[in-house]
């Protein structure tokens, strides 16, 4: 039995989403710092071969998430906004050096109502 299979389905759904997540994000946006020189078309395969990675991923993330853990698929798109900005901050200030603003703070405490209203009464 490998170590994820032991974990709770909504566990296994979440973790799946934040590991997919990685992925997105850098096919997204690593090129900005990787292949900054490169022509567009290359940083787009590169970027399309990551983001296969990510799909590998999601997939069944959400596959778990709505037929195992009982997500809606509301739910399971606000849990995805939840970690993209999760992931995303840190990349843009550590990875990308990007400053990091009060901004992402308010999206944040935006996401978080988001939360409350797709989970209220679940």
């Amino acid at each position: 039995m490998n170590t994820l299979s032991a974990l709770p389905f909504s566990l296994q759904a979440i973790l799946l989403l934040v590991a997919s997540n990685f992925f997105m994000t850098m096919a997204w946006y690593g090129h900005l710092k990787n292949l900054a020189t490169s022509p567009w078309y290359i940083a787009a395969l590169i970027s399309w071969g990551i983001a296969l990675a990510e799909y590998l991923l999601q997939v069944p993330a959400n596959r778990i998430g709505f037929q195992q853990a009982g997500f809606s698929v509301g739910q399971l798109k606000i849990i995805q906004e939840v970690i993209t900005l999760a992931v995303f901050v840190p990349f843009s200030v550590f990875y990308l050096g990007q400053p990091l603003k009060l901004d992402y703070l308010w999206a944040g405490l935006c996401i978080l109502g988001a939360v409350f209203f797709i989970f209220r009464g679940a």
